[in-house]
């Protein structure tokens, strides 16, 4: 493969979108009038310009265009329920209709804290916020102040929200607390850094599969190390599970039998609306208690009714623990059928993950990090969403790809095949295995 052949194959995939797309090249230009590049978060943005997605039905996406996409990005996770779902749909007109600012304690906050709590047993109190961003914050806050230390242990490649990313170091946009950034799946390394600041460390903030960076899967050796080296050092250990917990019926870290300290919970568990959770040790979270504790923890939305219904509506009817169970093990079964297809087509082409979250990635081996993925060419994961778009699937330009529960057996079959097209279509551009 050469560089100017991935060049040319890629303007000509710009080139047909563009052509196809012409509603949402007018919807993207009159809106970047008002908000820089059109845009309010983003990951939604993608070159020449992104769809404007017009509205949804279970799986099902339609963008400006008309045209129809089975839908594998989910909200990046948040959506798995899919679009639209009756039993939330209802539950969030009920709710409405009894007020929507009801400036206090409200009758279905408390439900829904229950709920949460007999799902994930490591959580024995919790707190509502806004988003998985404000989750982990107060999560270290209340870390910080518990153990009154300064330093945060976390790792390469991490992402905790929109103000928590990190490569080898904080990303730009990060606050600026004390972080000490590490290798992700470095057991030796870890240990070894515990050892030398434990006195130092209040928190080990850690995703047991890190999600936004390539859906790489925490190895058990090095979970166990943070979870042996944080009560060594008497610092507490943080599970982001702002994705993984959607990925067993209990969440990912009580199917791998590692209890953290404090755990953090975002996305789908408000049934699609915006929502944050951090909980854990009553101890811990006993901070927080306005009769006895010194936090104060503000959000005028926090406990909103339209959340807390739909929270309650998607985790009691839909997202049981057996429903779970069940999407994991047909996001097993779907990548491990992706991977037998690159395999036999002897390509360099790969999809990691656990459950129902996978990554495509154009390398052979296995990815331990995310430094293990700086080889990939991101032209190639370019190339594979535009190829998806034409076949009628939205997935991710990162090659990020998420069931929900209206996913069919069909919708399944039509990705594989999909991606059966895509390396015919690109084979000589594509890494040989």
């Amino acid at each position: 493969m050469t560089d100017a052949a991935i060049d040319l194959a890629l303007a000509g995939a710009h080139r047909r979108f563009a052509d196809s797309n012409p509603a949402s090249r007018r919807q993207f230009e009159e809106h970047s009038r008002y908000m820089p590049g059109a845009n309010s978060r983003s990951v939604l943005f993608y070159a020449p310009f992104p769809l404007t997605i017009a509205r949804g039905e279970g799986a099902v996406l339609w963008d400006a265009d008309g045209h129809r996409y089975a839908d594998f990005i989910a909200e990046y996770t948040a959506g798995v329920y899919g679009h639209s779902a009756p039993e939330i749909r209802d539950a969030v007109i009920e709710a409405m209709q009894g007020g929507i600012n009801l400036t206090g304690h409200n009758l279905l906050e408390g439900r829904l804290a229950k709920a949460i709590c007999e799902r994930f047993p490591q959580i024995e109190r919790l707190r509502f916020t806004n988003s998985g961003t404000e989750a982990n914050l107060m999560a270290l806050t209340a870390a910080l102040h518990f153990t009154a230390r300064r330093k945060i242990m976390v790792f390469s490649g991490g992402y905790h929200g929109g103000v928590l990313g990190f490569g080898a170091r904080p990303l730009p946009t990060t606050v600026p607390f004390d972080f000490l950034v590490l290798p992700y799946n470095h057991a030796a390394a870890a240990s070894e850094q515990i050892e030398r600041h434990g006195a130092e460390i209040a928190a080990i903030l850690v995703e047991p599969m890190q999600g936004a960076s390539g859906c790489i899967p925490g190895r058990l050796d090095f979970l166990h190390a943070l979870r042996e080296g944080a009560t060594k050092a008497g610092a507490l250990l943080v599970f982001d599970e702002v994705m993984t917990s959607r990925l067993a019926p209990n969440g990912l870290a009580n199917q791998l039998g590692i209890r953290a300290d404090l755990t953090t919970l975002g996305k789908y568990i408000g049934g699609g609306m915006s929502f944050g959770a951090f909980g854990g040790r009553s101890d811990v979270m006993a901070q927080f208690d306005p009769r006895t504790g010194s936090l104060t923890h503000s959000g005028t939305f926090n406990n909103n009714v339209m959340t807390m219904a739909a929270g309650y509506a998607g985790l009691t009817k839909l997202f049981t623990p057996e429903a779970a169970g069940a999407l994991a093990g047909r996001g097993e079964a779907m990548r491990a059928r992706l991977n037998a297809l690159c395999d036999g087509e002897g390509v360099a082409m790969q999809f990691t993950g656990v459950g129902s979250l996978m990554n495509a990635h154009f390398l052979r081996g296995e990815v331990r990090r995310v430094d293990d993925l700086a080889a990939v060419d991101g032209r190639l994961r370019q190339l594979l969403f535009f190829h998806l778009l034409r076949q009628g699937i939205y997935a991710s330009p990162r090659g990020f790809v998420v069931l929900s529960l209206p996913i069919t057996d069909t919708d399944i079959d039509r990705f594989v095949a999909a991606i059966g097209s895509f390396i015919g279509e690109y084979r000589s551009l594509l890494p040989a295995a």
